[in-house]
């Protein structure tokens, strides 16, 4: 445990991160909106993508952008955009959200993979680039996922990436007019290197043969530096 007494962090801000399959950008809605809004489905897809999300449906891109401009100024949350490397096309986006410097806490959220990030690996080191900033290069001792605890695959996900489930919160919210519980996982700084050396590994060149496929599952190489499994 950390000297806590003069624990001091800046809130997360507007950052780029490279990957070798991603880069990560801060949203700008003269840059991204359109990309982004086409890349989440557009008006016929986008609201199917995320209908686990709190708000109610977009009728329009500008209710998107709207919705993007009023998370940035009103709750200082810092939305960021995944743009492939290999085509410079926008590909999904998440969010650093309620962030709290004081206790050195902040959450991942409002997070949307479009089509193009399906089965591939850009997902998962777009969210190790975002876990790595916040541990690594803000001191930060907490990183949170929540989601809506109807959605199964966004538990999966936070499992796989290794976020631990810490419980649910029973009637957390009204969302969309119904009764939402809310799953929720976290990630502490303790388990950080672990945790890194598992994404590292998973992400090496190494790992993928000729066709692109994976050789490891995050969760083996995870487990193997654990331990777990040795006698």
């Amino acid at each position: 445990m950390r000297d806590l007494e003069n624990y001091n962090v800046p809130a997360p801000g507007p950052v780029t991160l490279e990957g070798r399959f991603v880069t990560i950008e801060p949203y700008e809605r003269d840059r991204h909106l359109h990309t982004l809004w086409e890349a989440l489905g557009g008006a016929d897809g986008v609201d199917a993508l995320l209908r686990f999300f709190p708000n109610d449906d977009f009728a329009s891109i500008d209710e998107f952008g709207a919705w993007l401009d009023k998370a940035r100024v009103q709750s200082n949350f810092v939305t960021l955009v995944f743009r492939h490397n290999g085509t410079s096309d926008v590909v999904g986006m998440a969010t650093y959200m309620r962030p709290d410097p004081k206790n050195g806490v902040v959450e991942v959220g409002s997070v949307a993979h479009g089509p193009d990030m399906k089965r591939s690996p850009l997902a998962t080191e777009a969210h190790y680039l975002m876990a790595r900033h916040v541990f690594d290069d803000l001191g930060y001792r907490r990183y949170e996922w929540k989601c809506h605890n109807q959605n199964e695959a966004s538990k999966v996900t936070a499992s796989r990436y290794g976020f631990t489930f810490e419980g649910v919160f029973r009637q957390h919210m009204i969302s969309r007019g119904a009764n939402r519980d809310t799953a929720w996982f976290s990630m502490i700084d303790g388990e950080w290197p672990l945790l890194k050396a598992a994404f590292e590994g998973w992400l090496s060149p190494l790992n993928f043969d000729e066709n692109g496929r994976q050789r490891r599952r995050l969760e083996d190489i995870r487990a193997e530096l654990k331990g777990e499994g040795r006698t």
